[in-house]
């Protein structure tokens, strides 16, 4: 994705760091229901038309990433199924699941925090966003709040094994 891309702007580090805030929260509200401290925003147009923490635990649904809910109230509000020219902005590399439903869902940019290395979708243990007989593509930026992410991944997994 560049410059000359219809419906995208290329946005700074600061930008991506902002949202990244806000999906981070998402995170905390996982953490705080003993989920697996995942957060998700989907933004358009500077606002967030979509969110969503994992809820697998509480749902008792093995698809309640906070990605696929992030994505299903970001389609529920436009009204459409295609957010072509919105970004997802998830605290961890989505699992190859996530990737599917990014794919689906034609979103042109993911962000992430913390890769994984063990479950990544998008370049982590497998690269599903860029395969060259894809119909569509989709722009990985990785590593915004990094840090953050991981620390509370962290903490998340210090305490429910102890």
């Amino acid at each position: 994705m560049g410059q000359g891309t219809p419906g995208i702007s290329l946005l700074s580090t600061d930008s991506h760091a902002h949202w990244m805030e806000q999906a981070f929260r998402e995170a905390e509200k996982a953490f705080a229901h003993k989920e697996v401290p995942v957060g998700a925003v989907v933004v358009l147009n500077n606002q967030i038309i979509g969110k969503g923490y994992n809820q697998r635990e509480s749902l008792k649904d093995p698809t309640a990433h906070a990605e696929i809910l992030a994505i299903t109230a970001a389609a529920n509000h436009m009204e459409d199924w295609r957010l072509k020219d919105a970004t997802l902005y998830v605290t961890l590399e989505p699992c190859p699941m996530c990737a599917g439903a990014i794919l689906n869902a034609r979103i042109p940019r993911v962000v992430f925090g913390a890769d994984d290395h063990e479950h990544g979708g998008c370049g982590g243990a497998i690269q599903l966003c860029a395969g060259k007989y894809l119909n569509h593509k989709v722009e990985i930026i990785g590593g915004i709040l990094e840090n953050k992410c991981k620390g509370i991944l962290d903490s998340f997994f210090r305490a429910t094994r102890k």
